[in-house]
């Protein structure tokens, strides 16, 4: 019988003591290993409707992009990281002028089966991405990935229809299915990163008759082609990805491989994927919850410690010698991942171009303590975020260094000057108008009562007054596309690995899509619109530092920091290598179930 010594409902004083009783025993032996091999992980937060075309959290792509093929893929050892072909046989044909692309799919690959078939096997054809992209430009589902294809594909302003209505049924001279098996896709201009948007989970195929045999809910009934098909599914609680049995996938090593990575290639080599049989996900919303659950041995690894549980299981930047003596694995890992306080440039309180409104953010910006929240906060895992761009991303350059630093006595002068030096009886500023309030929209965990309590102390150091707003993550991005939150700390964490992915989230006409902040600014668009024809990486790297001195100087953004992130694994876990812009490597990973009913060894 398991005995389950980390399972805990308790106050953060207890679950601290008892946390360090988990590091110290083993894990307690099982009756019997199951029959079939089940990785067991989890996601950071409840999932929406597992449709690509609509997915646009972490939690829910990491379970699209296991259900549902895009045309490409990454290559899972090779760095930098390399595309490589996924339904498609191999990377397309491009003409010479950059604009014409030309896929072949597959033959043989099949969705997996649903009522809509009626009991046919349904293959999958270029007409399916034809299908499949033009739903990203369907209004109903307002897409947050539409900004990656509009007004780039030739012809796609034909699908408003002359009578403003959306219709599939409407061609599209740069969007079609020549043959059964062949795609052609061609641009209306150059664009440096379109195979990468080929690979996001957002383009993965889904049959035009399953969904509308669910209508408005595709969402709800996930049909692909991908290695995984779901099982059981509790609403935001607990997901069950069954292997596909007429799954494509076979894994090839790209040739050159070293170290761990060659080792892998090795084991994976000519090996169908999935290796194993169920993937069975947990929502854990909860750091401490998240954190007890693996050194219970209920999740087979971790990635990215949640800052408030670092000092549990790292001390002196290794793994504590308990863990180590169990069979576990530290790994560091640099994500392509910026944190970043984004606020409303609509809000009546903080928003706008005005002065005082400049002055305002640009305090803030100056009351935010880098230091404290990497030491204190991210235990040290962590980089000072200088831009937007974290280290690794094409474009970015390791030399920049941001105008803007912490300086609380700037920030004072700056509201004194600005019209914000009347103060309330409390002691808080006023505003050019009257009473002055903040409002931090926050999520409901532990991570996040910390770094409000940062934030309250930063502001309140120059005098500003914050309340905070908790909710899941999930509603606070929905209330932000509609522009009612007026400031919240995020993150973003690379779809591609390019410049451009950092900096349209604040381009104005994603406004109500991925840019949150609703920043429009046609100086700032008009760059990020000549880096993107640009193919030189040097006049690109100019337009970049141009870009970043109009967002210290607007300050829609904060760029807070880039994490270092801490992932262990459990001994028993195979092939486990963290993946720069694949947000899991389920497919690849194996289990070793004798070892795992042991709780220790390989």
């Amino acid at each position: 019988m398991r005995l389950n010594v980390c399972k805990i409902n308790v106050c953060k004083t207890a679950g601290w003591l008892l946390a360090a009783a988990c590091l110290a025993a083993p894990l307690a032996a099982h009756s019997a290993a199951p029959a079939d091999k089940t990785l067991r992980v989890y996601i950071n937060t409840s999932e929406s409707g597992i449709d690509p075309a609509a997915a646009s959290d972490i939690s829910t792509l990491s379970l699209v992009e296991n259900v549902f093929d895009p045309l490409l893929r990454y290559d899972y050892l090779v760095r930098p990281v390399a595309l490589q072909g996924n339904t498609a046989v191999a990377l397309p044909e491009v003409s010479a002028d950059r604009l014409s692309y030309t896929f072949r799919i597959r033959p043989g690959i099949v969705f997996t089966p649903d009522p809509a078939f009626k009991g046919a096997r349904r293959e999958l054809t270029a007409a399916d991405y034809v299908y499949s992209i033009k739903r990203l430009y369907d209004p109903r589902i307002r897409s947050p990935w539409l900004s990656m294809f509009e007004g780039k594909i030739a012809g796609d302003a034909a699908l408003k229809g002359a009578d403003g209505k959306f219709s599939y049924d409407t061609g599209i001279a740069g969007l079609q299915a020549l043959d059964r098996y062949t795609l052609r896709i061609r641009l209306t201009a150059p664009d440096n990163n379109f195979l990468f948007y080929l690979a996001t989970p957002a383009t993965g195929a889904m049959a035009r008759e399953v969904v509308e045999a669910y209508p408005g809910q595709a969402g709800n009934h996930p049909v692909g082609t991908g290695p995984f098909m779901v099982g059981e599914w509790k609403r935001s609680d607990k997901i069950v990805l069954l292997a596909n049995p007429d799954s494509h996938a076979v894994f090839r090593a790209a040739p050159g491989l070293g170290g761990r990575a060659a080792k892998i290639g090795a084991a994976l080599e000519g090996r169908r994927l999935p290796l194993v049989d169920r993937v069975e996900v947990k929502i854990a919303e909860e750091f401490q919850g998240r954190m007890l659950g693996f050194l219970d041995g209920q999740y087979d690894y971790i990635e990215q410690v949640p800052e408030s549980m670092t000092s549990m299981v790292i001390g002196d930047g290794k793994l504590k010698d308990a863990l180590v003596r169990r069979g576990m694995e530290l790994v560091r890992f640099p994500v392509l991942q910026t944190y970043y306080m984004w606020m409303n440039m609509e809000d009546p309180v903080l928003g706008g171009y005005s002065k005082d409104k400049l002055a305002l953010r640009r305090a803030i910006a100056l009351a935010y303590d880098s230091a404290e929240d990497i030491g204190l906060l991210k235990q040290g895992f962590a980089l000072k975020a200088e831009s937007p761009l974290p280290p690794n991303v094409i474009g970015a350059d390791p030399a920049y260094r941001s105008p803007i630093a912490h300086d609380r006595a700037l920030a004072n002068g700056l509201l004194d000057r600005f019209g914000y030096g009347k103060r309330d009886p409390d002691g808080f500023r006023r505003g050019p108008d009257g009473p002055l309030t903040l409002t931090m929209h926050s999520e409901a965990t532990v991570g996040g009562r910390l770094r409000d309590e940062l934030w309250r102390k930063n502001l309140n150091a120059i005098g500003l007054r914050v309340v905070f707003k908790t909710d899941k993550k999930s509603e606070i991005i929905k209330a932000s596309r509609l522009g009612k939150v007026q400031m919240f700390e995020s993150n973003w964490i690379a779809d591609f690995p390019d410049a451009d992915n950092f900096y349209q989230l604040l381009y104005g006409p994603n406004a109500g899509r991925a840019n949150y902040a609703r920043f429009k600014l046609p100086a700032y668009d008009r760059l990020l619109e000549a880096a993107r024809r640009s193919p030189d990486p040097a006049p690109r790297a100019k337009l970049y530092f141009e870009m970043n001195q109009l967002i210290h100087a607007y300050n829609p953004w904060i760029p807070l920091t880039h994490p270092i992130s801490a992932d262990i694994r459990q001994p028993w876990l195979k092939n486990y290598l963290r993946h720069p812009v694949d947000l899991t490597v389920w497919r690849y990973l194996d289990v070793d179930l004798a070892a795992r009913g042991r709780g220790a060894g390989r």
